[in-house]
């Protein structure tokens, strides 16, 4: 009989371990999470057939065996497919934004958010809080993070370009409000689990659904789902190894049915250590090295090149017009209110061709309106964002009716 056992997270679940996410901060490069193909459902896509009789254990006590494991080595393969349900952009045409400019270089933070859609695989390793390799592969390149001591290296072997950051520099960037290149972009089933899992709360269902085999190894899998309707999230998954603690693989099943929002798992791990040669690297022969002193700004602004009339909407990601946010609801159906002091939504140039833009934009949201006047909805399988005429923004991981009653309770 497969274990089936309901608990409460308690303030001590909460937070899945400290050191843990200090390793993974450099394979993730071990944040992304970004994250097995586009067809991936809710069955593990990894398990083999017939799951594991392993001994019975409770929600809190997996939860527990998460948070004190104590693994920092390991090495293997990860397949991780995300479908927000956004088109890729390719698909954009003449409207993808276009790159170039002194922000191009082999530096993370483009590149890893390109997990955000479609399916990867990657390669990583982990020998400690001091050294982690993430590696995405390609058809006929690879691009490898490397955190190695006081080094991290960042290298694309389709460009020959290389990204040098030392962490005396990234100390110095974080004290002007900074983070680590690629921080922000999960790249494990750990890094995504340990997101969810600092967010349970009482709005949320905790049990354990079964076991399954991942990546060869025996594994619980424990079930985490909102106790409130109108979340986006409809539940995650997220299979244990049974000896380690560390999670395999993670699911997020969207509310609404259909494949997999992101779907993360080992097909290969090896918890031994690492040859050290693993996190060694040194340029090739004529590739372009960026070296980051810590002192790189931006010098575009937001959505300056988004072409065809389309450059307004960079005003939506303006810190500067955001004067005041306010959270509607808790947990899983939690709102934010943005009060951007524009306009609502921005219109694209007529003089730029803004014509065939304005077309565009507006195929990608739905009209809405209610006590708070009217706005546009802006859907993904995920977050969900309404942009009302009135220059206020809710957003949230909730469904379109739950935006337009909150910006009518907002009103």
């Amino acid at each position: 009989m497969a274990p089936n056992d309901s608990a409460q997270a308690t303030d001590e679940a909460r937070e899945p371990g400290a050191g843990r996410r200090k390793a993974a901060r450099y394979l993730v490069p071990v944040a992304v999470a970004g994250v097995a193909a586009a067809t991936i459902g809710l069955v593990p896509a990894l398990a083999a057939a017939g799951d594991p009789s392993l001994p019975k254990i409770s929600a809190q006590q997996l939860i527990e065996k998460m948070a004190a494991s104590d693994t920092q080595e390991l090495s293997g393969t990860v397949k991780i497919s995300t479908d927000l349900g956004l088109p890729g952009l390719g698909s954009l045409g003449s409207f993808a934004p276009k790159g170039g400019g002194s922000d191009k270089s082999a530096a993370p933070d483009a590149k890893l958010t390109e997990l955000a859609t479609g399916t990867h695989t990657l390669r990583v390793a982990a020998d400690g809080p001091d050294r982690q390799k993430v590696s995405i592969l390609e058809d006929a390149a690879e691009y490898s993070v490397i955190h190695n001591g006081d080094d991290v290296w960042a290298y694309d072997s389709g460009s020959n370009q290389a990204y040098h950051e030392r962490h005396a520099a990234a100390g110095a960037d974080r004290e002007h409000g900074g983070k680590k290149p690629g921080a922000d972009v999960p790249t494990t089933p750990k890094a995504l689990a340990d997101r969810f899992l600092k967010n349970v709360d009482p709005t949320t269902a905790v049990s354990v659904d079964g076991t399954a085999q991942v990546a060869g190894r025996d594994a619980y899998q424990l079930l985490i789902k909102p106790k409130q309707s109108g979340s986006t999230i409809g539940s995650v998954r997220i299979a244990v190894d049974a000896k380690t603690g560390v999670p395999l693989k993670f699911t997020l099943a969207p509310s609404a049915g259909g494949n997999a929002v992101v779907d993360a798992g080992f097909t290969k791990v090896d918890f031994s250590k690492p040859s050290a040669s693993t996190f060694t690297f040194t340029p090739p022969k004529g590739a372009k090295v960026t070296e980051d002193d810590g002192k790189h700004q931006r010098t575009s602004k937001p959505g300056q090149n988004l072409p065809g009339g389309l450059g307004g909407l960079g005003a939506l990601g303006d810190g500067k017009n955001a004067k005041d946010t306010k959270v509607i609801g808790e947990g899983w159906n939690a709102i934010a209110e943005i009060q951007t002091g524009g306009k609502g939504m921005p219109k694209a140039d007529p003089g730029k061709g803004g014509g065939n833009a304005q077309k565009f934009l507006d195929s990608l949201g739905d009209k809405v309106s209610g006590k708070f006047g009217t706005g546009t909805v802006f859907k993904t399988r995920l977050i969900n964002a309404l942009i009302t005429d009135n220059g206020k923004v809710y957003v949230g991981a909730v469904t379109k009716d739950a935006l337009v009653d909150a910006a009518n309770s907002g009103k």
